[in-house]
């Protein structure tokens, strides 16, 4: 899993839409007020209710492009909406996903949002 998370992010830096995505000073303020498994918490619950159903609500405007460190990192990571995750990471639209893709995206999510507040743990 890790492999592939790395390879991701590796393959989205080249992207310059999605490497143009940086976490703000008050995006890293809230990540240190809360602490990072709560912004863990924050990520698989957007992911389930925002992006998992096999149908998402408004699927392509369903995630906001700022107000949350886990908004603007599904905005980096390409996990925002089901057209970027077939593109991007190829998990079909028209599926709810599996505990397993569930568990990938949020992985990635968290992983990037670690990168970019130097993060290690």
């Amino acid at each position: 899993m890790k492999d592939r998370i790395h390879q991701a992010l590796e393959l989205l830096q080249r992207s310059p839409f999605r490497s143009g995505f940086k976490l703000s000073a008050g995006d890293l303020a809230y990540i240190g007020s809360k602490g990072i498994d709560t912004i863990g918490r924050h990520a698989l619950d957007f992911v389930t209710a925002r992006i998992a159903p096999k149908f998402p609500k408004n699927d392509g405007k369903q995630t906001p492009m700022k107000n949350h460190p886990v908004f603007i990192a599904q905005h980096a990571t390409a996990t925002c909406c089901r057209r970027c995750l077939q593109k991007w990471h190829d998990i079909d639209k028209g599926t709810a996903l599996a505990a397993g893709e569930v568990h990938f995206i949020v992985g990635l999510i968290m992983e990037w949002i670690k990168r970019q507040s130097n993060m290690t743990y």
